[in-house]
């Protein structure tokens, strides 16, 4: 046995300063990987047992198929073109063949291994119908780098040496009589097997990778490179090694009956209506998708989340994902939830919890709650030594050190906060989408502010709720202003994942859930609680005159006063408007996308104090903010006096719940008794808006509000908007929510013939958008093949159609000779010092980098690592004028139209 030629392949290999074996067989290897799924699929598992259930197979021979297939994971390193990757490793291995280039990986070379040669060699009584259908099952592990294998690469000869198909097949074989001893083949000549194994095959390339990265751990496999049998190393060395790795990874934690509404949310003394609803509604014992809608206010993230209990203690689901617009929102949700996820589960279990987003690092709630010495298990002496506050904010955010180190991993925490966009990779062409799909698999997958999403996005929601309803996963979406159109194509979406028919949904009430598939009722209409109810009087201003005008007037009577404009450079220009206008410089403030992200972190915490709910008479009294759409969802803000550019009508009824937000006096003082009324007299928001004539020219907008059309393009809606709020000069909340929705987006209603043009446009754009999202998408009924979506290593399919135009600038100031970074020294400090501007803007602002500098610029990139994908700006005599503290980053030519 220790003759046999494939114990002289390596399949791991030590860095130079590492101790140990020099490399560790590729046999053993295969092994190793193939023990860590035998421990992930055990019969008994709920994974498997669901698995075998969509496949129609029994758990037991699922394991064990799928188990073999594993050990053939890294069949492709029987190339001697991967082997020539290193070398003097030791002189019993093959040697190198310089003339093969290891230009295609392993996971490629070993798939299109077993299709051309190994399949050939298959032994006589292996039953020939089941060669073809071993094919997917191959693919599937073959693809564990966090792609399918390429289909096609050419010629065997120019990767593989002559003796290859002894070695691999003696591996084959080998591995056939360990692992598949009387194996019953019989099931795999079912035809409908395969089709099946489509829908399923995304799951298993997550277990696959998961599997791979396991069964590479150091920490549990030795590198091995003594000949010993296979079946040895099996039962000696790879089965316990497994069983220690897989031991270590975090429990899956015991869910707790939901016991009322109170035990989650101490402080809610009586339950809105929606709450209400969640408590009490039956529940289907299939997947299901939960649509909430209503105001501002209305208590709707508690009441997903009371839903959310209540289905996992149903056995619907273990865990939670919540998935936000902004990073800013996901930074709000994390340490909100901190303080009751919990609840979910049985107390003296650590269920993980994790933010995941590109800028998670800089959150200092996400910070402090990985600051244990050794986070793959609890410290108890280490929390008890710093006292009962440390412990319980250890114990709150405790998660393992293996899924808190990548955002890939992130979603296989028990529960995780985070963007949507982490979640819509999961359905992209995108390196490691199977793991995140696994790690979406059995948990519950809420969606926060649905109608943010521009036409691109949701379609892209619209195909991550298809493969979740798919993999058997709930969901709940939440927002305060859904169209029925874009309400009608989600549930459309989850029941095409259930492969079932959607109900027709016709309920034009608003508040209303939507539940699906139901066991009584789909569609239920709710009141909302007495305190969001409110009537909000809509004036026009025409000009921005008398905008500025409105604006003076209400900070000399004492009113904090925020004008939304829709885009920086408006903003950046009514600023120094109110500046020039005499408004007093310490009391007027701008705020946009286009600032460092630590001065974005400053300004963030003085609005809150200044606007937010516990602001007081002195934070609040005389006080003006200029900003952009960066206060419509990520911040609790509430102003006296609120102005708007005109925006699409559910943009405008989002940015109206930030006018009187709170109860308060009529000084601004807060007020939290029940039963009282604001007193700070009718609450009136001023729109900033041409006046929605029926003659109006084709340039209607174009005059003096051309950022706003750049932004939003379908003026016919926009007009439509303005039209609707000054001809009722006030909407109440709930009551006209739906009618102002619906007359805008229904399609129904006619605007002026001249703005049709523009209109048909826009709407030519928003289907682009939808195409161009249905051909990113992956086709999830193919697959995990190739096939399935465009795999290419250079493209990188973004969740965003926005991030294409921008650019990721990190800002340095100079001093001492050296450049340094904006943010100074500190934790995260390039990330820190970074600022998004518009590509075009980039375009002009690197001409005027100084060429003395370009070569330091270009040696500090390499010192640092974070440096590498940035593009990175200096801010010296020459170049200071481009970023202000106060106004952010302006450029050099100020352009007409700017991002939000």
């Amino acid at each position: 046995m220790a003759e046999a030629l494939y114990y002289k392949y390596w399949g791991k290999a030590r860095r130079d300063n590492e101790d140990g074996a020099a490399c560790h067989l590729l046999p053993y290897h295969c092994l190793d990987v193939a023990a860590v799924g035998f421990y992930l699929l055990t019969p008994e598992s709920e994974r498997c047992k669901q698995l075998a259930q969509q496949l129609k197979v029994d758990p037991q021979w699922l394991r064990d198929f799928f188990v073999f297939c594993l050990c053939l994971h890294d069949v492709g390193k029987f190339s001697r073109a991967f082997q020539g990757l290193q070398k003097d490793l030791s002189k019993d291995l093959v040697k190198p063949n310089l003339r093969m280039i290891y230009n295609k990986r392993h996971d490629t070379l070993g798939f299109w291994l077993w299709v051309k040669k190994l399949t050939k060699k298959l032994p006589d009584d292996f039953p020939e119908p089941c060669i073809k259908p071993m094919e997917p099952w191959l693919e599937i592990v073959t693809g564990h780098h966090g792609q399918p294998p390429l289909k096609t690469i050419g010629h065997l000869a120019d990767y593989f040496m002559s003796e290859y198909s002894d070695a691999a097949w003696q591996f084959v074989q080998s591995a056939m009589g360990l692992l598949l001893n009387d194996f019953d083949f019989q099931p795999l000549q079912d035809k409908a097997l395969k089709k099946r194994l489509k829908r399923v095959s995304w799951q298993l390339a997550g277990i696959a990778v998961l599997a791979d990265w396991l069964g590479s751990n150091l920490d549990y496999f030795t590198y091995h490179n003594q000949a010993i049998s296979l079946r040895e190393y099996w039962l000696q060395k790879a089965l316990p090694s497994a069983q220690k790795a897989i031991h270590n990874l975090p429990e899956s934690p015991k869910i707790q009956a939901f016991s009322g509404i109170q035990n989650l949310f101490d402080f809610i003394k009586q339950p809105t209506p929606l709450q209400q609803y969640a408590t009490e509604i039956k529940l289907s014992p299939l997947p299901q998708l939960f649509v909430l809608e209503d105001v501002t206010g209305a208590g709707k993230t508690e009441a997903a989340l009371v839903l959310a209990q209540r289905l996992m203690a149903q056995g619907l689901a273990k865990g939670l994902y919540i998935a936000l617009p902004t990073m800013a929102t996901a930074n709000a949700m994390y340490r909100r939830l901190a303080r009751v996820y919990r609840k979910f589960y049985q107390p003296e279990t650590w269920p993980s919890l994790i933010l995941a987003h590109g800028a998670r690092d800089l959150s200092e709630s996400f910070r402090q709650s990985t600051l244990l010495p050794d986070q793959s298990l609890p410290d108890t002496d280490y929390l008890n030594r710093k006292g009962e506050e440390q412990q319980e904010l250890s114990a709150t955010a405790y998660c393992n050190a293996w899924l808190a180190d990548s955002r890939k991993k992130a979603l296989l925490a028990d529960v995780g906060v985070g963007t949507l966009d982490q979640a819509l990779l999961a359905v992209l062409p995108a390196r490691h989408q199977s793991l995140r799909l696994l790690g979406l698999n059995g948990k519950i997958l809420l969606v926060d502010e649905v109608h943010a999403y521009d036409s691109y996005m949701q379609k892209l929601l619209d195909a991550l709720l298809e493969a979740h309803a798919g993999q058997g996963g709930c969901a709940i979406l939440l927002s305060a202003t859904l169209p029925w159109k874009m309400r009608s194509e989600l549930v459309i979406a989850f029941h095409r994942g259930l492969d079932s028919e959607a109900p027709e949904l016709n309920c034009k009430e608003y508040p209303l859930v939507t539940q699906s598939p139901a066991p009584n009722s789909t569609e239920k209409s709710l009141d909302t609680r007495e305190q969001v109810k409110r009537t909000v009087q809509v004036e026009s201003l025409a000009s921005e005159a008398a905008v500025l005008e409105k604006i003076q007037q209400s900070i000399q009577s004492g009113q904090s006063v925020c004008w939304i404009r829709n885009t920086v450079n408006a903003a950046r220009k009514s600023y120094q408007d109110c500046l020039d206008y005499g408004m007093d410089a310490n009391r007027t403030n701008l705020f946009h996308s286009r600032f460092a992200m630590i001065d974005r972190q400053h300004i963030e915490d003085r609005i809150l104090n200044w606007f937010g709910k516990d602001s007081t008479e002195h934070d609040r009294k005389g006080r003006v903010l200029i900003a952009t759409q960066v206060v419509e969802q990520s911040l609790d803000l509430d102003f006296d006096v609120l102005i708007t550019d005109l925006a699409p009508i559910d943009l405008v009824i989002q940015r109206a719940g930030r006018l009187r937000r709170h109860v308060r006096d009529e000084m601004g003082n807060r007020i939290q008794h029940k039963n009282v009324i604001d007193q700070r007299g009718p609450a009136v928001l001023y729109l900033y808006t041409p006046e929605p004539k029926e003659d109006v020219a084709a340039d209607w907008l174009q005059i003096d509000h051309a950022g706003t059309q750049a932004i939003y393009p379908h003026v016919g809606q926009l007009w439509l908007t303005a039209r609707k709020l000054l001809e009722n000069s006030a909407f109440s909340m709930p009551e006209d929510a739906r009618e102002l929705i619906e007359f805008v987006y229904s399609g129904e209603q006619d605007y002026p013939e001249v703005l049709e043009e523009a209109s048909w446009n826009a709407e030519g754009e928003q289907a682009s958008k939808k195409s161009l999202a249905d051909m990113n998408a992956l086709k999830l009924d193919k697959g995990y093949t190739y096939a399935s979506g465009d795999w290419d290593e250079e493209t990188r399919i973004s969740t965003r159609l926005s991030e294409q135009e921008t650019v990721p600038v990190a800002l340095l100031v100079k001093a001492n000779g050296k450049l340094l970074p904006y943010a100074g020294q500190s934790d995260y400090t390039w990330a820190l010092s970074t600022v998004k501007i518009p590509e075009s803007e980039w375009k002009k602002a690197r001409q005027i980098i100084p060429d003395e500098l370009k070569e330091e610029i270009e040696m500090l990139k390499t010192e640092h690592k974070a440096l590498r994908w940035l593009e990175v700006f200096p801010l010296i005599e020459k170049t200071t004028h481009f970023y202000n503290v106060c106004l952010g980053f302006v450029g050099e030519v100020p352009t007409d139209v700017g991002n939000v």
